[in-house]
């Protein structure tokens, strides 16, 4: 009897614990829901929360997954690797860059493999002596990109088709961002006024 009374009790205690410390981790993730975006996309994309400083990038990124390619497209409908990188870098960094990936990479810093961050450009040769591939790095070695066979997606740099091919990283000139910075400030004053 006295077994039976102390394994009831300890698994009240347990109980009782594990339903406080559950209801103590949604009161703080419901209460900062940056934290909550963060912490959904590392899950369904595969990078730690450390690397999801911008959650508008991830959302873009998120909602256009599963797109498929077409050469040339730039809607919903299908698109390419250059024009998803554009459109990424229009709607979230309000940055135009280039046309095509050779063209993207005349107008961007190089940067090595070790030192991407999220929101730089990953370039690819694939057979070919010519960039014919881009993507955005989102950290963790992981870069989402629109493929020609299951559209856009997020890759990982360390799988052998990448790490094959990969040529360099790439990050936008310092000064096309500044000047993009700017205007935006100037944007912003504007609407104060």
């Amino acid at each position: 009897m006295k077994k039976t009374v102390l394994i009831a009790i300890m698994l009240f205690t347990c109980l009782f614990n594990n339903s406080f410390a559950q209801q103590s981790s949604k009161t703080t993730s419901t209460a900062d829901p940056d934290n909550l975006a963060k912490e959904y996309f590392s899950q369904i994309m595969g990078v730690a929360v450390s690397a999801t400083t911008n959650s508008k990038m991830y959302q873009f990124v998120y909602d256009w997954i599963g797109t498929p390619y077409r050469l040339g497209g730039n809607s919903k409908k299908g698109i390419d690797c250059s024009k998803f990188a554009a459109q990424l870098y229009d709607q979230v960094f309000n940055t135009s860059i280039g046309y095509n990936s050779r063209n993207i990479y005349s107008n961007v810093d190089k940067v090595k493999k070790g030192d991407l961050t999220p929101g730089d450009f990953v370039f690819f040769k694939i057979r070919s002596k010519n960039i014919t591939h881009v993507g955005v790095y989102i950290g963790d070695n992981k870069f989402a990109h629109a493929s020609t066979s299951k559209g856009v997606m997020i890759s990982n740099l360390d799988e052998a088709y990448w790490k094959r091919y990969y040529f360099n990283g790439g990050r936008i000139l310092n000064e096309n961002l500044t000047a993009d910075l700017a205007t935006e400030e100037e944007s912003e004053e504007l609407a104060l006024n």
